[in-house]
């Protein structure tokens, strides 16, 4: 039987970075599964549009997709505009909506690796606060999630981990730099951006890191993002085919 199509979802952006660096990711997670058809498409100011690829597909003669909302939580993104544009898709189709990305111990391993390519080390944990940045949402089930994830990084043992956001959510990146800056025991703070892809929100995330001593790049094209695209994927195919042994 032929493999569903993996087909990403991310947000899309003004900004070049942003649709390079989803490629990049989604070109990294393919070379970890030969053979897996993998295709991206983005919601909004970026081609291919979601729309564009699945009538791509279904014209090709796919009949199974798995969809992957490119997103750290489920927020308005994951719940309302990804599952309306895939009722969209032509009927030929078969689709199944993935999990987001989030949460997850490889998106944790990621944000780490970003703080040891930024310059820190395994031994740098006792004394740094890490400000864990993420973009921002009004919904209160991402937010509990942003905060949940900033409690296992804390977890790992730095010296404290505190939650921020670039919009909709406080606090801000900097004043969550000077509060930790002031914590007992941190002698150094470290910003790890909880996003996807460079664009204005990590623009905003990176201005708002000033103050502190270190900067981490954003998650971007990482081994252990990468991974958890393919996770996911495999998380849908299994519901999948539960779904139809039982109705034999």
């Amino acid at each position: 039987m032929n493999r569903p199509v993996l087909l990403v979802i991310a947000h899309g952006s003004r900004d070049p970075r942003h649709a390079a660096t989803v490629q990049a990711l989604v070109r990294r997670a393919g070379a970890l599964r030969p053979g897996l058809r993998v295709e991206t498409a983005f919601l909004d100011f970026n081609l291919p549009s979601v729309t564009g690829v699945l009538d791509r597909l279904a014209a090709e003669g796919v009949q199974d997709v798995v969809a992957l909302p490119l997103l750290l939580t489920r927020a308005f993104h994951a719940k309302a505009d990804v599952p309306a544009v895939l009722r969209q898709a032509p009927a030929s189709l078969r689709i199944r909506q993935a999990e987001v990305l989030g949460p997850s111990p490889l998106l944790v391993a990621a944000v780490e690796r970003r703080l040891y390519e930024a310059g820190l080390a395994p031994g740098d944990k006792s004394a740094t606060g890490v400000v864990l940045a993420s973009a921002g949402s009004t919904d209160p089930e991402a937010i509990a999630v942003i905060a949940e994830t900033a409690r296992e990084l804390r977890r790992t043992g730095w010296c404290s981990v505190r939650p921020a956001f670039a919009s909709a959510s406080l606090p801000r990146t900097e004043d969550a730099v000077r509060v930790l800056r002031a914590e007992p025991g941190v002698r150094r703070v470290a910003v790890a951006p909880y996003v996807i892809a460079p664009g204005r929100l990590p623009d905003r995330i990176a201005a708002g890191a000033a103050e502190a001593d270190v900067l981490a790049d954003v998650l971007g094209p990482s081994p252990e993002l990468a991974r958890l695209l393919l996770a996911r994927y495999d998380g849908a195919t299994r519901a999948a085919e539960r779904v139809t042994a039982a109705a034999v």
